[in-house]
């Protein structure tokens, strides 16, 4: 039986997943701002309805996805999990905000929506999540960049990119304060929060170096169930250099699991 979809968003990862999208699942409508929907409309047919407003759909997809930053939750998250809708969330940073998350959850009781975290950039999730409930004790992460790829951020508040000339760490704190000083980059880190210690008692090291050309993460977890240590190293997305290409490949995963019947 064919599954319906809807995405929040439509720039570079959600172009990507919908190329990987499974064949029992249609993509039936996108959630852009106003100014897009003319644009989006026509770039995708009549075969996909273009909204500005959860409001505006009438029907009930099977699933929703978020490819559209943080921003997005905040404005349309309560609608989609008050309807009683799936949620599937990529910026997972947003979470970090305790009023916000506050009313996405009571928005899901009411409605009988579900927030589906979703891995994102950085794999492990499972075994740290699985390791929680045994006891953990410590969570750290890790995560590494290229002097370009912290422009823009707050990070330029902390240490000048354009002198660096060795790996250098201009960040160690919370999970929390991670995710709300570094919206974009931060997503990773409040993921490992949610499946580990939480927001504050997961620690945080950001690190500028100049020596590498993809973005490098580390998780390393301690407890009852023993020792974790995991490293990726990713690719980006050709459209968007901003974007984790795994990340998109986390979206396309919960597409596949909202159809499959052997769900991994």
């Amino acid at each position: 039986m064919m599954k319906q979809l809807m995405m929040v968003g439509f720039g570079a990862m959600a172009r990507e997943v919908m190329t990987l999208l499974p064949e029992d699942l249609i993509l039936k409508w996108v959630v852009v701002p106003p100014a897009s929907v003319a644009l989006v409309q026509a770039e995708l047919g009549p075969a996909v309805t273009v909204l500005s407003r959860i409001e505006e759909c009438t029907a009930s997809p099977d699933l929703v996805v978020e490819c559209a930053g943080q921003a997005a939750v905040r404005e349309h998250g309560a609608a989609i999990l008050t309807r009683g809708w799936t949620l599937g969330l990529i910026s997972v940073g947003a979470l970090a905000d305790e009023t916000l998350t506050r009313q996405l959850r009571e928005a899901a009781r009411q409605g009988g929506g579900t927030m589906l975290v979703l891995a994102g950039a950085i794999a492990g999730i499972d075994g740290l999540a699985a390791a929680r409930e045994g006891g953990l004790e410590s969570v750290t992460y890790q995560g590494r960049k290229s002097p370009q790829s912290w422009r823009g951020s707050y990070a330029e508040r902390l240490i000048d990119l354009a002198r660096i000339s060795e790996p250098t760490t201009f960040f160690r704190g919370s999970a929390r304060e991670a995710a709300m000083l570094f919206p974009a980059n931060a997503n990773v880190a409040a993921t490992i929060a949610l499946a580990g210690l939480g927001m504050d008692r997961t620690q945080v090291e950001l690190v500028v170096d100049p020596t590498i050309g993809r973005n490098q993460h580390q998780i390393k977890a301690c407890g009852r169930f023993g020792e974790l240590d995991i490293a990726m190293s990713g690719f980006p997305l050709e459209a968007n250099p901003k974007t984790s290409t795994l990340a998109a490949l986390s979206v396309v995963r919960a597409c596949r699991q909202c159809t499959d019947s052997l769900v991994i």
